[in-house]
């Protein structure tokens, strides 16, 4: 069975047909920069671009990056213009793509599921947090698997600001951070949510899960295991598309 997912990412929009029975993209994904601004109209004509790409005509389950209530009213907007917040995404996104069943959901909620089902956190039970580090930071917390939704613990207060502006992959790019010191912000944004959580299992994902070997050995001090996410940058596609199977 495919369903087609968008991770719509402050830098990037990105899509393909997922292949459910795999957990893995069907064909290789497309993607375009995200907008700037990135108002609603267009980031839909993004999401339109990309889904267009394949030709796609059946459900698609899209990922946004901040808080997502009934499956379709945005309630934050860190990293995309403030016009999203309060918007009915699932209908302007529906619209957009030609009246196409479409679902939303957080975007690190999305690749924690996707995770959770196919990756590094298939069959653990306990408390687990998948942390997807971007442009910001995004959070997906499961208690013995079952995911408690739109967490957002990127804005947790680090050194007196959102946790994101110091541990982002976007803030070891503007301030040109060396690995060592990166995955020293990185190891204090883990420490203090396990503080908070004492979670059994971090995964790291995000496109730098890619290059985990680089700075995941460089974390001390922290009690629990902690792993790279199996399906990369695209376990957003990944979970968008297990999403949209679900109310489809």
């Amino acid at each position: 069975m495919q369903i087609f997912g968008v991770d719509i990412g402050g830098s990037g929009i990105k899509g393909a047909p997922v292949d459910l029975d795999k957990g893995d993209l069907a064909e290789e994904r497309y993607k375009v920069l995200t907008p700037h601004p990135a108002t609603p109209d267009a980031v839909a004509d993004g999401v339109k671009e990309v889904v267009g790409h394949f030709g796609w005509t059946g459900p698609v389950g899209i990922t946004f990056p901040g808080v997502v209530t009934g499956g379709s009213t945005i309630r934050t907007a860190a990293n995309v213009d403030k016009d999203w917040i309060d918007t009915d995404a699932r209908a302007l996104l529906g619209e957009r793509l030609g009246g196409l069943p479409v679902t939303v959901l957080n975007d690190a909620d999305a690749a924690g599921v996707a995770e959770m089902q196919f990756g590094a956190g298939k069959g653990r039970k306990g408390t687990v947090f998948l942390l997807t580090f971007g442009t910001g930071i995004g959070s997906a917390l499961f208690v013995d698997g079952t995911l408690v939704p739109n967490t957002e613990l990127g804005h947790l207060e680090l050194n007196g600001h959102d946790a994101e502006k110091h541990a982002s992959t976007k803030a070891k790019e503007d301030h040109d951070l060396s690995w060592e010191h990166w995955a020293h912000r990185v190891q204090k944004y883990l420490a203090h949510v396990e503080m908070l959580f004492s979670p059994e299992l971090f995964i790291i994902g995000g496109g730098v899960s890619r290059k985990a070997q680089k700075f995941l050995p460089l974390i001390e001090g922290v009690k629990a295991e902690i792993v790279p996410a199996q399906l990369q940058n695209n376990a957003g596609i990944v979970g968008a598309a297990m999403q949209a199977a679900q109310t489809a």
